[in-house]
């Protein structure tokens, strides 16, 4: 294959492997996205009183040992289960891969928090004697840890990265293994996002003093997004990785190919720290539209990033009301009102529980949205109930994170 060739190379998803609030497998998060069952409950976190989150309940001991598990961190036990899922999903002959051929790329919205909390309330039992912190604290916290963690669980010798994107990186972990297929790299890209956010109370904190903190007496109905009677967010953790491969090196294997990435694109705002910008996500989502070389009514099904904030729900809905006001026929929907905002693995999570629909033509709703805000201007929204489609040939996923970074990405269902 010539630079050329690599360059233009399509890219294809051949294994997927997740694990979220409402499943440990796409099957099981697709049928429950389809069924309208919520994944948020109430959790302990410290300081606070109960809050309400997303949380898993994967089996972190089907691909570590306990020692790995003590030893390591929950986002690397998130990444770990994941990528050996994807792997064994992508049907692989695992032992005789080149392992130096391998890249793992991973998004994440932050590291390091949980495990430097967690050490500093642990010398605060012990009048901060620092000879009790602990000496995995700096492997913990390093940056690139979660995808260090999956290097070491599947023997990976080629590149691996993190890649700090706010709550864009989902989005932005398939671009990375993307790109670098495409450079010649690699030749297989392990991609996508974690997040073990619910496990630092700090962003419950922070979320709490901006007022940004969603709180219900019923905890499935806490999650608003575009409703008038939101409250805010719901933190959740997760993840969501897949394996990547040029096209023609998972036909030569007989891969099920699961979609085509066909368009994506990143930006940044340069507004505000906090405060999204409609102006800037319209440009990104227009961005990748041509790269794919499509139109908005090329579209079939628009998942949304909207966190249930107010601004945000209103900044992204003019964005996408903008691109797609000329296309009544698409289909609008929203998985955080299911599972909570998973942070760094929330555009993965999102975009997978949606590629299914190339299967079954549904659209899944966004539940809880009893009364529309009438300043979100969207007649397209899948509100409460699931939509059959005519087909679903084409998914256009957003992912937009604090100090004003955009993704987006559009997958296609593989066509010769």
């Amino acid at each position: 294959m010539t630079n050329a060739e690599m360059y233009n190379s399509r890219i294809v998803i051949t294994g997927v492997g997740l694990t979220s609030p409402i499943g440990d497998s796409l099957p099981d998060l697709r049928a429950n996205l389809l069924a309208g069952k919520s994944g948020v409950t109430e959790f302990e976190t410290r300081y606070m009183p109960p809050v309400l989150a997303g949380v898993c309940n994967f089996d972190a001991l089907r691909h570590q040992k306990r020692k790995e598990v003590r030893r390591g961190t929950r986002a690397g036990s998130i990444a770990v289960y994941c990528a050996n899922e994807a792997v064994n999903d992508a049907g692989f002959d695992w032992e005789n891969v080149a392992k130096d051929r391998v890249g793992v790329y991973l998004g994440i919205t932050e590291h390091g928090n949980v495990e430097t909390e967690n050490e500093i309330y642990e010398i605060s039992q012990f009048g901060h004697d620092t000879s009790v912190w602990s000496h995995h604290h700096n492997p913990r916290t390093v940056a690139n840890n979660p995808a260090g963690e999956v290097t070491l669980s599947l023997g990976v010798t080629g590149p691996h990265l993190t890649v700090g994107a706010a709550c864009a990186a989902g989005n932005a972990g398939f671009i990375q293994g993307l790109q670098m297929l495409r450079l010649g790299e690699v030749d297989m890209a392990i991609a996508g996002g974690v997040s073990e956010s619910i496990h630092t109370f700090g962003i419950f904190a922070s979320f709490k003093s901006q007022n940004a903190l969603a709180s219900h007496d019923a905890p499935a109905k806490a999650c608003r997004p575009f409703d008038t009677d939101r409250t805010g967010i719901v933190v959740a953790e997760g993840g969501a990785i897949c394996t990547l491969e040029r096209l023609p090196d998972a036909l030569a294997r007989g891969a099920k190919i699961y979609g085509e990435i066909v368009g994506h694109a990143m930006n940044s705002d340069a507004t505000d720290f906090v405060l999204p910008n409609r102006n800037r996500q319209a440009q990104c989502i227009d961005l990748a539209l041509k790269r794919a070389g499509m139109t908005p009514q090329d579209i079939d099904i628009v998942s949304s990033h909207a966190t249930a904030t107010e601004q945000g729900d209103i900044e992204e809905s003019s964005a996408l009301a903008k691109i797609f006001k000329d296309h009544p026929n698409v289909a609008i929907n929203n998985t955080k009102s299911f599972i909570g905002h998973a942070m760094g693995a929330a555009g993965a999570i999102e975009l997978l529980g949606n590629i299914p629909a190339f299967d079954d033509g549904i659209a899944h709703a966004t539940i809880n949205l009893d009364q529309l805000d009438p300043n979100v201007p969207l007649t397209q929204i899948v509100a409460n109930e699931p939509r059959q489609l005519d087909s679903v040939d084409c998914i256009l996923n957003n992912s937009f994170g604090m100090l004003g970074i955009n993704s987006v990405l559009i997958v296609k269902k593989y066509q010769d």
